[in-house]
């Protein structure tokens, strides 16, 4: 089965020229603000000058067709990151569940909107796509799938590995039918292994459970599906990578993403103490196994709470003369970073003690004009009236509100022209319709037969 770095080369002339796909991904690297000097590959001089990029007057990807066969979070977010850069996303959904699981995962105030099929839990990744709920345990709706794919860039699946192949949605079997396709494949523990994967369980079996919660404390699961999280951006660069490599020649790919395996990448400090130093990780509350003080919040006079993240022995010696205890900079016990790891205990019942006597807005401005690290802690309502939040914030009118994937400043951005998310099956007909120029009669022979909802 190939993959993405497994393909031959096309000669350079038709790697320039191959049109408006090709195009498309070499802006898309311009607009991620990549710096670009002269490119070295076989058969190009490195002599070759940069070309600038044209001004374009549509979104960077709106050429590329994506099938998202994904559910719940990790991969309808990659589905999303491509729509936000202009992308047409065919949510495919599933009839025998009434569509996403994640639907109906409402928040305890309610649905996301009030009218039941988009919940505040689908509205976080579910932007900018068109839903078609099609049957692929039918063989009309596998038929259906096929002709989609025929015309697709990328496929994103979430399926447990051997459900695709008894749908027809596996790569072997989409690759038959259009062999430049890139397919996106997000599981819990691999491709070869059965098991399904859910977010909790990795993140026990990660690790990360284990060292979350204070060291009183029980082993704690995160408050946000960070397993799923790490496993689309892991998803996206798998599929940046791939479409880059078929600009290039390379043809279609088999891009496979774990949990467990992101998760794992995501462990990076921690793995390495492990690996390196042999310092087997504990749960520590907020603190910082190799730095102090970082992390840990400290409460002020006024009730609100900050946190400090002092990686060097000057913010430190700062930190000490803003709090009035200069002498603390040169105690043998804090003198250096090393020493305060050692004597972490002692070192934050005296910060403690000092801060909980100081006002947070004039401790905070203090600390700022001495660039000590520090920030306050909020909540979530809190966090979304700094102006960097809210422009994360999605909000079409006649819509839930949503945020956006991609969080880096890029060409054309399309994002806040996105359709809301879609209800379900809302746009099976105009699929059908549209993409494969079925007939009225044989939406309707579909619909009665079971095999689409519209």
């Amino acid at each position: 089965m190939p993959t993405f770095g497994a393909a031959g080369e096309r000669p350079w002339t038709q790697w320039a020229y191959r049109g408006p796909r090709r195009s498309s991904m070499v802006e898309l690297i311009g607009a991620c603000s990549i710096q670009r000097g002269p490119i070295v590959r076989r058969g190009l001089p490195s002599c070759c000058p940069t070309i600038p990029l044209p001004k374009r007057a549509s979104p960077v990807l709106d050429d590329l067709v994506v099938l998202e066969l994904a559910s719940v979070l990790a991969g309808p977010s990659v589905g999303q990151f491509f729509a936000e850069l202009g992308a047409t996303v065919l949510k495919v959904e599933n009839p025998r569940t009434d569509g996403d699981v994640t639907r109906r995962w409402r928040a305890p105030e309610g649905d996301g909107d009030g009218r039941g099929d988009r919940s505040a839990y689908f509205c976080c990744c579910n932007y900018g796509k068109q839903s078609i709920a099609l049957d692929l345990s039918t063989e009309a709706g596998r038929t259906l799938l096929h002709e989609l794919a025929a015309d697709a860039d990328v496929v994103l699946a979430s399926y447990r590995p051997g459900t695709a192949e008894a749908l027809g949605a596996d790569y072997e079997t989409l690759s038959a039918v259009n062999p430049d396709l890139v397919c996106g494949h997000v599981t819990g523990y691999g491709p070869d292994r059965e098991r399904a994967g859910y977010d909790a369980v990795i993140q026990a079996e990660s690790g990360f459970m284990q060292m979350n919660g204070p060291a009183d404390g029980p082993p704690t699961k995160l408050p946000v599906a960070l397993m799923d999280v790490l496993a689309a951006h892991q998803l996206k660069e798998g599929l940046l990578v791939a479409l880059l490599r078929r600009e290039q020649g390379g043809g279609g790919a088999y891009v496979p993403v774990s949990l467990l395996q992101s998760a794992v990448s995501g462990l990076a400090n921690q793995a390495t103490n492990w690996l390196v130093a042999g310092h087997r990780p504990q749960r520590m509350g907020s603190a910082h196994p190799n730095i102090a003080p970082y992390g840990t919040s400290f409460p002020t006079a006024d009730g609100q709470s900050i946190v400090l993240a002092v990686g060097t022995d000057r913010q430190f010696a700062a930190l000490c003369d803003i709090l009035g205890r200069p002498d603390l900079a040169d105690d043998l016990r804090f003198a250096t970073n090393e020493q305060r790891v050692a004597h972490r205990d002692a070192l934050h019942a005296v910060l403690a003690d000092r801060i909980r006597g100081l006002d947070h807005d004039a401790l905070l401005a203090d600390l700022h004009e001495c660039d000590v690290p520090v920030g306050t802690v909020r909540d979530v309502p809190a966090v979304f009236e700094q102006p960097a939040a809210e422009a994360m914030v999605l909000n079409q009118e006649g819509g839930p509100a949503g945020t956006r994937q991609a969080a880096f400043p890029h060409a054309d951005d399309a994002a806040q022209s996105l359709r809301p998310p879609p209800r379900y099956a809302e746009h099976t007909a105009a699929i059908l319709r549209e993409r494969l120029a079925c007939s009225p009669d044989r939406v309707d022979a579909l619909a009665q037969g079971d095999v689409i909802v519209r």
